[in-house]
């Protein structure tokens, strides 16, 4: 029985391998032994799926999935599961309408999450407003799915809403870039009462002087409601003579305040080292966007993107990994302050 609890539903049949007693790694994530569960060309017109998010839907488990076209154009997917590890895919790209029922498609769409709020499942990802900005859509079935107004302006990414309001708000964590590939980068927090005005704009951490994310970061799955606090796993990203590397972090922010950082864990949870991570369409990237976990046994399950070519699975528990991120946190003024100026 975990120590840390979890505050959500149980999910009996979500994925889960023990550790391999031979790896002798400190860290507390681990790799699904069988990776990476999607490999290349999942479908027809589709070359690679990778940067995808994952939840439990009825008996089962659904997704949506970047799937970068054979033409180059990322587009978001549907998928189902029994497993939550195998994988079948709808051949057409989600089909996006307005409020009134029209034809909304976006010109690209990549790095989708999804959250479900009260009783609507939302989905959230990165596509062109007059320039890179995030995208939103809801649905009730996974049958009719609505595009609500872009949140922000350009330029942004990583949006990842928390998965219930915190103080009668929802609340969304995204980073603010510029038109490029952006070399810099930190976390904010909005709040809005509808999904259409957002405010309350609060700073949350910002790359920090550890190598292994000096460049910038942003956020990954949707934070996970524990006892003690909001558990993030986020992007950290460093800058080599060879390009960049992407590795996974963690930290808890406040339940109530989530802008402020209690704890936030000075090593990376998991970085490049497996063939799947290291060589692809995009080398040395592990991209977190979501996480299947279980409020009966604290076990915790990570989907993440690999070298821009596969889907990942990792395995902690909340006990685990809150424990490590308490024992080698290191927090800053920016991180601790409620991010208001």
């Amino acid at each position: 029985m975990s120590q840390v609890k979890i505050i959500g539903p149980e999910v009996p049949n979500m994925p889960w391998q023990e550790r391999d007693g031979e790896d002798h790694c400190s860290l507390p994530v681990y790799r699904y032994k069988e990776n990476p569960i999607i490999g290349r060309n999942p479908i027809d017109g589709v070359a690679r799926i990778f940067n995808s998010a994952v939840m439990p839907y009825e008996d089962g488990f659904i997704g949506v999935f970047r799937g970068e076209q054979t033409n180059g154009i990322p587009y978001i997917y549907l998928g189902k599961s029994k497993d939550a590890i195998h994988w079948d895919f709808e051949q057409q790209k989600i089909p996006f309408v307005d409020e009134e029922g029209n034809s909304f498609m976006p010109r690209y769409a990549y790095d989708p999450r999804l959250v479900k709020v009260e009783d609507t499942y939302y989905i959230i990802w990165c596509q062109d407003f007059y320039g890179a900005a995030i995208g939103m859509a809801k649905t009730k079935d996974f049958k009719t799915f609505v595009r609500l107004e872009n949140p922000f302006i350009p330029f942004n990414r990583n949006a990842v809403l928390f998965p219930r309001k915190v103080n009668g708000n929802y609340i969304l964590l995204s980073r603010p870039s510029d038109s490029g590939h952006t070399p810099f980068g930190d976390v904010f927090l909005s709040e809005s009462p509808d999904l259409t005005y957002w405010g309350k704009h609060r700073h949350v951490m910002g790359r920090s002087a550890e190598w292994w994310e000096s460049v910038k970061i942003g956020g990954g799955a949707a934070p996970i409601e524990t006892s003690e606090g909001w558990l993030l796993f986020y992007h950290g990203v460093s800058s080599t003579c060879n390009g960049f590397v992407y590795s996974i972090g963690g930290a808890i922010l406040d339940i109530d305040n989530p802008s402020i950082v209690k704890y936030r864990c000075s090593t990376f949870l998991l970085t490049p080292e497996e063939w799947y991570e290291e060589r692809g369409f995009v080398p040395n990237v592990t991209f977190p966007c979501a996480t299947i976990h279980d409020s009966k046994t604290g076990r915790i399950a990570i989907y993440y993107g690999a070298a821009d070519t596969y889907v990942g699975l990792a395995f902690t528990t909340v006990d685990e990994v809150v424990s490590y991120i308490k024992d080698h946190s290191r927090v800053t003024e920016s991180d601790t302050e409620v991010g208001r100026r």
